[in-house]
């Protein structure tokens, strides 16, 4: 079975955390939609402009993954959004993956609830950010239940390799790895 992958841009974003993820997966075989908060067209932290493949709605809940790429505006934009938590919450409680990285773990992800009790990590200096009960690492990656967080730009392709282990296995991950000269 395919599985299916929702990537919510906002302005702001990390081009690489944005762009490698998509890549990865989609060389990898799962169905990326890439949706903008609130535009077909959205303005990374660099300005480079994305068409995405639609604009973010509440219907946006069939999907077997949730990624949240960073940036220290985009994630603010993404925070600051009702749709986008309550995303977050429903594909949480429905046990499907949920996967941030840079700025989101701690400012999307963490003002939810979902990390609390468990291990996460995000861009070195946003510590402070999390909740009290959120058991902060300072690994690449780490992954905790059916959720993914990561530290910034420098680990975005480890954190698309994990998402592809997750979503479709290891065999998967290593013969893409391998194809893309990561191995």
């Amino acid at each position: 079975m395919i599985q299916k992958a929702l990537i919510i841009l906002a302005n702001g974003f990390e081009e690489i955390e944005a762009i490698a993820t998509i890549d990865i997966l989609r060389r990898s075989g799962v169905n990326v939609t890439i949706a903008g908060l609130d535009s077909v067209q959205i303005a990374s932290a660099r300005l480079v402009k994305i068409f995405t493949d639609k604009i973010l709605t509440s219907n946006d809940l069939n999907y077997d993954a949730l990624i949240l790429p960073g940036g220290a505006n985009g994630a603010k934009n993404l925070a600051a959004s009702a749709l986008v938590k309550q995303i977050i919450n429903k594909m949480f409680n429905e046990k499907k993956l949920i996967a941030a990285i840079c700025a989101s773990p701690a400012e999307v992800l963490a003002p939810t609830g979902i990390l609390n009790n468990k291990s996460a990590t995000g861009y070195p200096g946003d510590e402070a950010l999390f909740n009290k009960s959120t058991k902060v690492k300072t690994d690449k990656v780490v992954i905790d239940g059916n959720i993914i967080t990561s530290q910034g730009p420098g680990t975005a392709a480890d954190f698309s390799f994990a998402i592809v282990n997750y979503l479709v296995g290891k065999e998967i991950s290593d013969k893409v790895k391998k194809a893309m000269l990561f191995v």
